[in-house]
């Protein structure tokens, strides 16, 4: 397969520490499976056949190399979860033979339309306790008690938690005040942090 001019713009824009070892690890890919496609994904170069191989990454002091289905790979090739391991050199890269082990094993699983296991689901939060000065400024403020009604448990708790956190009373009622307004605007204790929708 070609390889890619925007592979070859990542490679040429990247440090010089960095240009041989990333170019030592794309002519692996391309030794071990010469089908492999190279491509940019998050701004960084991914091999691809039948599904993502690998990746390489570039940054200030170090590269990474790693493999999408590593956790399912054997020996040392495990290692190489996405962006576990870290290079400052050529050295740094195992023997070539491991690597391209690893190149073709992870391409056999690809082959194989072998799947990563699925994470297993979340638990659900237990319900901590909602003090009874919060469930009194919950009761008198009907917006703030709306929606705090209509959290999900792990919302809830985040605010439980915060309040009875609070090390000194002033604290706590600065941080019960805070909460009863946030949640009257329909707003999540980290609100600031929600993505915008």
């Amino acid at each position: 397969m070609p390889k890619s001019k925007e592979v070859d713009a990542y490679i040429a824009k990247s440090a010089s520490f960095a240009q041989p070892i990333l170019t030592k690890i794309r002519t692996l890919f391309h030794q071990a499976c010469p089908d492999i496609e190279e491509t940019i994904k998050w701004s960084v170069p991914f091999f691809e056949y039948k599904g993502i191989v690998g990746q390489m990454a570039a940054f200030k002091q170090h590269v990474t190399l790693g493999f999408w289905k590593a956790q399912l790979l054997e020996g040392e090739c495990r290692d190489f979860g996405m962006g576990a391991a870290r290079l400052t050199s050529v050295a740094d890269l195992p023997a070539e033979r491991v690597i391209l082990a690893c190149i073709k094993e992870a391409v056999r699983l690809n082959e194989t339309d072998t799947k990563l296991p699925q994470k297993a689901r979340a638990k659900v939060a237990a319900a901590l306790p909602v003090p009874s000065d919060f469930a009194k400024a919950l009761k008198a403020n009907a917006k703030a008690n709306s929606t705090f009604a209509g959290f999900n448990q792990s919302q809830r708790n985040e605010y439980v938690e915060w309040i009875t956190d609070a090390k000194q009373d002033a604290t706590r009622a600065q941080r019960l005040n805070t909460a009863i307004e946030w949640l009257a605007e329909g707003k999540t204790r980290n609100w600031k942090y929600d993505r915008a929708k």
